[in-house]
């Protein structure tokens, strides 16, 4: 990638590699998005609705050089998995991420956010992009790069391109600059790290943490004379964190543990979503399910399993209706502690999840040891099921191998009726995603379970 300005020129509808959309998807929602681009008049801050991002990788040629195009695939395949899976995390209302030329890409959002709120967002995706990958030539260490501009009221999408590739190609050619706003400016001060870290340790007992839950939903699938149908049920929720900070308004998930790390806040926070998931969840009807995440630290805490039998014991809530989810990122950190401590916990009958499988270079090695019930495939094993025979192929594999292992398989991000009908199709017992229900309230969660 060199430094010139970037040409986005036309491409097809969907890139090869990545299975993101390409820009002429991007632009078309672009173009609908900015016609109602201006402020939200119900905001406590200035915000207006339609953002945009433009995120690379410095010096990327180096890369291919180094280790190899194939290599260099690799890695731009993760950064699009790294990139959807934060914006996922994190924004809360319309958003598409799409491949852009010269390994960028481009994410457009369309909800109301201040411009500190976006800027948190850019730093935090770059954070999240320049962890290290491991590969089998060695460990790629990636320099992310990002342009980000707030769309003006009408702007053509081809002006938001343009503005953002100008931006990109002079935060470029700054080795220690990461975050370039598209009017010029590096960064604008909203809330320093210290800042932030000393806002997070007030939250909760300020109640600004908000439990969410994302409804879950068994599936059973069968084909009649009237063609293929999958009927469904509620089974759950999996319960999501969001801080909802005082000045910057709605935090994600992804930025608020980042946060947490930094601020070595992780544990006492992860008990405080789980205390507020399970008294919440004590109210619901037999037999709908509660998933919680679970984190590096808190199975690196001894402690771990006899802290969360006493929440469970505190709420009343069941041992045998609750999912823990665990990520290979977690495990890998002390996988003989991880094994030990599901272990402890799977004796108490509470079920495990392997969750985002697909999203990295999954060790098998988990499958064999690990006291698994469920598989929860990452989203991007499901994007391009629809579409594209190799990826319908690869989900068909990755079911009858959990099948063979007597692991039921969950798919997250479902946002459209095909691919719900084709994850019940190919032996998928529950899905969760946008095609049924957005993460709610506990309220509105009760509400939902008594309609069912």
């Amino acid at each position: 990638m060199d430094d010139a300005q970037l040409d986005l020129e036309d491409e097809p509808m969907r890139d090869a590699l990545t299975g993101l959309p390409d820009l002429d998807m991007a632009r078309e929602k672009l173009a609908d998005w900015a016609q109602n681009a201006g402020q939200a008049p119900d905001e406590p801050n200035p915000a207006t609705r339609v953002h945009a991002l433009l995120l690379g990788l410095r010096r990327f040629e180096t890369v291919n050089l180094a280790y190899g195009s194939a290599t260099g695939d690799g890695a731009l395949v993760e950064v699009a998995g790294r990139l959807t899976r934060f914006a996922e995390q994190e924004l809360t209302g319309r958003w598409m991420a799409a491949r852009a030329p010269g390994g960028t890409f481009l994410l457009i959002a369309d909800e109301p956010c201040s411009r500190e709120r976006w800027q948190m967002f850019a730093e935090q995706l770059a954070d999240r992009v320049a962890r290290p990958l491991v590969r089998r030539g060695g460990t790629l260490r990636l320099s992310p790069r990002v342009a980000l501009l707030r769309v003006l009221q009408g702007e053509s999408s081809e002006s938001v391109l343009d503005r953002l590739a100008q931006t990109f190609a002079v935060a470029q050619r700054h080795q220690g600059l990461r975050v370039m706003w598209a009017d010029g400016e590096a960064t604008r001060a909203g809330r320093t790290a210290a800042e932030l870290e000393a806002d997070l340790l007030k939250a909760i007992d300020r109640h600004e943490i908000e439990v969410l839950f994302q409804p879950q939903f068994a599936l059973n699938w069968h084909a009649g004379p009237e063609g293929e149908q999958a009927d469904e049920r509620l089974s759950g929720a999996e319960a999501l964190a969001r801080w909802n900070h005082p000045k910057l308004g709605r935090i994600g998930a992804g930025a608020l543990f980042a946060i947490a790390e930094r601020a070595d806040h992780v544990v006492p926070l992860s008990r405080h979503i789980a205390e507020q998931a399970l008294k919440a969840a004590a109210a619901w009807p037999a037999p709908l399910r509660l998933s919680l995440n679970v984190t590096a630290a808190d199975l690196s805490a001894g402690s771990f399993p006899f802290d969360l039998g006493r929440a469970l014991g505190k709420t009343g809530f069941p041992n045998d209706r609750l999912t823990l989810e665990v990520t290979e990122q977690v495990l890998v950190s002390d996988m003989s502690l991880a094994e030990r401590s599901l272990s402890d916990l799977a004796a108490q009958d509470i079920r495990i999840a392997l969750d985002d499988f697909g999203a990295g270079f999954c060790n098998f090695r988990y499958l064999k040891t690990l006291p698994l019930h469920y598989l929860k495939l990452d989203r991007s094993m499901v994007d391009g099921i629809t579409e594209d025979p190799r990826d319908l192929a690869v989900l068909r594999a990755i079911a009858a191998m959990a099948h063979a292992l007597d692991l039921e398989v969950i798919a997250e991000g479902i946002e459209s009726e095909p691919q719900r009908l084709a994850v019940a199709r190919e032996g998928c017992a529950y899905y969760q995603g946008f095609v049924r229900a957005q993460p709610m309230s506990a309220e509105a969660f009760l509400q939902l379970a008594s309609e069912q």
